[in-house]
């Protein structure tokens, strides 16, 4: 195996959206494509980005991990089988880097990790969920890869001069596109007193409510780590009684002991750990956020932290300290988290069917139904078959 080419660049995302705590009015994407030989007379070309929320990294991709990748030995870009082997590109691309501070060199490792992991299931022919189901999941009777994943339709945002009634109407739209499962964003009234902004938060869930026929399980809601203790209790007594889906980072993401402050008084589901970009802090929330097994969810994003290879590290953390993959969703909405969710067992996967196009969603082929999608049959994680996103992907080829 040798890699013969890694091309990289940068995609704008802009929108006029916010949540509670950014506006994504300059929000941009790295996007790479890494072309593999195998030394057999076959070659692929894998594709990466990263997901929303962090901004492109096109420093650290040119200055430091793509001059590391192309200078990896041939030996440990493959496995004992002959096959491609992300986890010995990762290895080459964190040589030289301290443990600690995963803050932005996580997002340029997973972009090319994401690359690696459709280049390998190419070069094998099969769809990437069917290679991670046979190397990491067999069964007595083989290959265990579910027949579908559990998908939720996130949005919500605040828009300028967005008002009740277009919210509803979005989520609306949701319900006609195949989702029965909707998330929402609250806590985002700038400079408003907490009894107003909750009381103008409880209005807009309650509407939203309406639409979905009184099922609190059909909603989430979502504060992207704006509030403190007070408000997030606040927010989370008001709360209890619609039975949420769950109640999403209401806190910053590395306060642990305010997490499990907030799970000894909030009886529903929490969701949270889309920003913990390492195994390492992973086990930190495991280990001291008090989340409870049986209910809340883990949202840790392969695109954003590390990629699969560190994405695999964590599900084994997480068995070890009793944890199921079904309690992880990633955060992130796009095919290379879906493929692992499919592949691996996890308990579902973000959708984006409006926002951060063209990188949110999935094949254009496959429909959702009742929350749920089947996986595509491409070799790779899909991306070709899913036109806008390989438009900009395939600039990069020249």
């Amino acid at each position: 195996m040798r890699i013969t080419a890694i091309r990289d660049g940068v995609a704008p995302i802009a929108s006029d959206i916010a949540n509670a705590y950014i506006d994504f009015s300059k929000m941009t994407a790295s996007i790479v494509a890494v072309t593999v030989e195998d030394g057999a007379g076959r070659s692929a070309t894998g594709f990466g980005f990263n997901s929303n929320g962090r901004y492109a990294q096109p420093g650290l991709l040119r200055e430091r991990f793509i001059p590391r990748l192309l200078e990896t030995p041939e030996a440990l870009l493959s496995t004992p089988e002959g096959t491609l082997n992300p986890a010995g590109a990762w290895a080459a691309m964190m040589r030289n880097e301290k443990p600690g501070g995963h803050g932005e060199r996580s997002v340029a490792v997973g972009v090319l990790d994401m690359a690696l992991w459709d280049a390998a299931a190419k070069l094998e022919g099969v769809p990437l969920w069917k290679l991670l189901a046979t190397r990491y999941r067999q069964g007595p009777e083989g290959s265990q890869a579910d027949e579908s994943a559990w998908i939720y339709a996130a949005g919500g945002y605040y828009y300028p001069g967005k008002g009740v009634d277009q919210l509803v109407e979005e989520m609306r739209r949701y319900l006609g596109m195949g989702y029965s499962v909707v998330k929402m964003k609250i806590g985002g009234a700038p400079g408003t007193p907490l009894r107003d902004a909750l009381k103008e938060d409880i209005a807009r869930i309650e509407a939203v409510l309406k639409l979905l026929d009184g099922d609190g399980s059909r909603l989430c809601v979502d504060v992207n780590g704006r509030f403190g203790l007070h408000a997030a209790l606040s927010y989370g007594a008001a709360l209890a009684p619609y039975s949420l889906r769950w109640y999403e980072e209401p806190l910053d993401p590395l306060d642990y002991s305010t997490h499990a402050a907030l799970a000894e008084h909030y009886p529903g589901p929490i969701a949270t750990g889309e920003n913990l970009f390492s195994m390492q802090d992973a086990r930190n929330l495991i280990r001291h956020g008090g989340l409870r097994p049986d209910r809340d969810i883990l949202q840790f994003d392969p695109a954003l932290s590390y990629g699969l290879v560190e994405y695999l590290r964590t599900l084994e953390m997480l068995g070890q300290h009793g944890w199921s993959p079904r309690r992880c969703v990633p955060h992130g909405g796009q095919q290379f988290a879906l493929n692992i969710a499919i592949g691996l067992g996890l308990g579902g996967n973000e959708s984006y069917p409006e926002v951060f196009a063209p990188f949110g969603g999935f094949a254009d082929d496959t429909p959702v139904r009742d929350s749920r999608i089947r996986p595509h049959e491409t070799p790779g994680i899909g991306f070709e078959r899913k036109s806008a996103l390989y438009a900009v992907l395939r600039t990069l080829l020249g």
